[in-house]
């Protein structure tokens, strides 16, 4: 059987996050952007712990963590399926955003900036505003 990966894991070693914690995060993004929605199934807890070359008990605590979180649920010999959702009303309104700052991060890209500049300024930016609206 021909199964298509809805998620591509990725560890951040110099993230300061521990990998379970980035699995888990990476899982709540795609629900949020509608990238997975109920009844995907997330790769086998074998594929991700040799993908991003992790231990596979990693793996299991971030399963478990978003079980217990109710966003996905095991299947004994069959796999891991989501069955809970985070993503909101306003997905459809995702594209055009993500267009605009595909844009802006054209346009930082075009004034010098590396990847680390751009993510300081983005992270410092957001940070600031999310302030000023509390």
């Amino acid at each position: 059987m021909n199964e298509v990966t809805v998620i591509e894991f990725h560890v951040e070693a110099r993230s300061g996050v521990s990998p379970y914690l980035q699995l888990v995060h990476q899982v709540r993004q795609a629900l949020r952007l509608g990238l997975l929605s109920e009844g995907d199934r997330l790769p086998t807890v074998k594929d991700v712990a040799a993908k991003v070359a992790i231990n596979p008990n990693t793996v299991l605590k971030a399963y478990r963590q978003l079980e217990n979180e109710g966003l996905v649920s095991p299947k004994p010999g069959v796999g891991t399926f989501v069955t809970g959702t985070l993503g909101d009303t306003a997905v459809s309104e995702h594209e055009p955003l993500r267009q605009e700052l595909r844009q802006w991060l054209a346009r930082a890209r075009g004034v010098g900036l590396d990847e680390e500049s751009i993510e300081a300024l983005f992270l410092t930016t957001f940070r600031s505003a999310t302030e000023e609206e509390r």
